[in-house]
């Protein structure tokens, strides 16, 4: 049975949103009716994922649009809400300038926003399953799943699409701190499409490693740099390391709207660093909290995206990607 949830929709004057900060012990949902709740809700981790944030943001200026808000002064506002993911940005762009054009054209160009990034996660999923043997074990980290696109999710696309054609037999789900996206959320989408997985420490990675017992490992992405360095969520890249210190393919799966060519390397990715509150050291110990890290490009076996399967050079293939895509 199909158990794809979605993480946002658009109902007449209003964007529902999937608190994911309840998951996985309640199903709620946020009714935003303004730019600051959409921001707030981006802010807070309500709605969470680069593609997912990319689209809520662009509902966030329909919102702008219909209570007579300036768009310009909402896009600035919501680009502010998390610096490391460029699919927001990206998102803004396109509805700035389509708004420019033509304010009517607004609400038919935040809905094929949406609708693009769907397609491509289920593009970006037969691509990537491609890439799998028969029955193999994945890791992934932090959750890259339906929860965190408008589609089949990207590297949880990878491996739904696996599982469907023989080629996952369990999946390994680091807990992801200090917030818990993968025991949380990566755990409860595997659950409700029956994929067997097992939740382990994000320590774990190295000893699952060295027993033999990783075939391969598959992780979405905030923001890929055009050397191919490539932010994900805190812990990404010594799961990389220890990927290559161990002979485990390490793939990277994010839609064309991921890569920034702007970015030279990763040295020029923003680093998010959230309140240390939510570490909850014990007796309030000084804390910091990046949300953050960029995985080297020399780490990372492929780069899948809509329109194929890309590898080293990556300053070559990523940038042959986004300009064939513009033609």
């Amino acid at each position: 049975m199909d158990g794809r949830v979605t993480p946002l929709r658009f109902e007449g004057d209003a964007l529902l949103l999937l608190d994911q900060r309840a998951l996985p012990a309640e199903e709620r949902w946020l009714r935003c009716t303004t730019v600051e709740q959409v921001a707030e809700a981006i802010e807070t981790l309500t709605v969470r994922g680069a593609p997912a944030i990319g689209v809520a943001a662009a509902y966030g200026l329909l919102l702008a649009g219909a209570s007579g808000m300036d768009v310009d002064a909402a896009a600035d506002r919501l680009a502010r809400t998390r610096p490391t993911a460029v699919n927001l940005r990206w998102a803004l762009d396109r509805c700035r300038e389509a708004h420019a054009r033509d304010p009517a054209s607004l609400p038919s160009v935040v809905e094929a926003l949406a609708e693009r990034e769907a397609a491509a996660c289920s593009l970006i999923a037969e691509h990537g399953a491609a890439l799998l043997g028969d029955g193999q074990r994945l890791i992934t980290h932090c959750n890259a799943g339906a929860l965190a696109t408008t589609g089949v999710g990207t590297a949880l696309g990878v491996v739904r699409a696996g599982f469907a054609a023989g080629r996952v037999a369990e999946v390994w789900v680091p807990e992801t701190r200090p917030l818990l996206q993968g025991a949380r959320l990566t755990a409860w989408e595997l659950e409700r499409e029956g994929i067997p997985h097992r939740v382990v420490t994000d320590s774990s990675t190295g000893l699952l490693m060295s027993r033999s017992l990783v075939d391969a490992a598959v992780v979405g992405a905030d923001r890929i740099a055009a050397d191919g360095d490539t932010a994900n969520k805190i812990g990404t890249y010594p799961l990389a390391a220890l990927a290559a210190r161990h002979g485990v393919p390490f793939y990277v799966a994010a839609p064309l709207s991921t890569i920034d060519l702007g970015a030279a390397t990763g040295a020029d990715i923003p680093i998010e660093e959230r309140d240390p509150a939510e570490l909850g050291a014990p007796g309030g110990a000084p804390a910091a909290n990046w949300a953050f890290d960029v995985t080297p490009h020399d780490l990372i076996t492929a780069i899948v995206t809509e329109v194929g399967v890309l590898r080293p050079p990556y300053r070559e293939s990523l940038a042959a990607a986004v300009e064939g895509a513009r033609g």
